[in-house]
């Protein structure tokens, strides 16, 4: 991975330079996921500028999306916390968001309509990793940027169904190092399915909540089958 890192760092400031920043970011994340042992199949195809809703197990979430659809994220600010992951979060694009600061949402909720449109976009609705046994309830909240879409943008359900979710999700107050020594840790592979699902529409598209509730139940539908 320190090898990976040194090979694409100098390169990605050459994009930078020659004004493709976000050209390279993908690249290093699908490295990264493919050196973790994340072996991943796709079902689907994520629609152009799209805005897409995942359920959230793990750290190759990010791996995994990026790799099959080049997308930026909406993350928490937590993040940015350490110096190195706040400069890896920043290459690709990440918009950073603060719960507990009311007085920054409106700023949030502008930077989020700012980066719809100029490329795909990814939110965890439910605001935090889950089990791997049962999909939390997607936070609508998190969707307050989102509301009146141009048509352009398509709200776009991905279910990722790993094949055994339970054992790599990183849950609770886990520290992120043991989680990750645990995945690195593996003698066999991390397997995934990305489905990309049909676009919401319609009613769905009414406002935030319903966003919420139709996304949740197309993923949920997939991960029970």
């Amino acid at each position: 991975m320190l090898v990976w890192t040194a090979v694409i760092v100098p390169l990605n400031l050459v994009m930078r330079l020659t004004g493709k920043p976000w050209l390279l970011p993908p690249t290093y994340l699908c490295g990264i996921g493919w050196l973790a042992g994340l072996r991943f199949t796709v079902e689907g195809k994520p629609r152009k500028n799209a805005l897409l809703l995942a359920n959230h197990l793990s750290w190759l979430d990010i791996m995994a999306l990026a790799s099959a659809s080049r997308t930026a994220f909406v993350a928490h600010s937590g993040l940015t916390t350490s110096p190195a992951l706040r400069w890896l979060c920043d290459q690709n694009g990440t918009v950073f968001i603060t719960r507990d600061r009311r007085q920054t949402v409106a700023e949030q909720i502008g930077q989020i309509r700012e980066a719809l449109g100029r490329r795909r976009l990814t939110i965890f609705p439910e605001g935090t990793t889950g089990n791997g046994r049962e999909l939390l309830p997607f936070k609508s909240a998190l969707l307050s940027a989102v509301g009146q879409l141009p048509a352009e943008i398509p709200v776009q359900p991905v279910a990722l169904v790993y094949d055994e979710a339970d054992t790599i999700a990183w849950v609770g107050a886990e520290p992120g190092l043991r989680n990750a020594m645990k995945i690195l840790g593996r003698s066999r592979p991390v397997h995934l399915t990305l489905r990309f699902l049909s676009p919401l529409k319609g009613s769905a598209l009414t406002d935030r909540k319903a966003m919420a509730v139709t996304a949740r139940e197309a993923i949920a539908r997939e991960l029970n089958g």
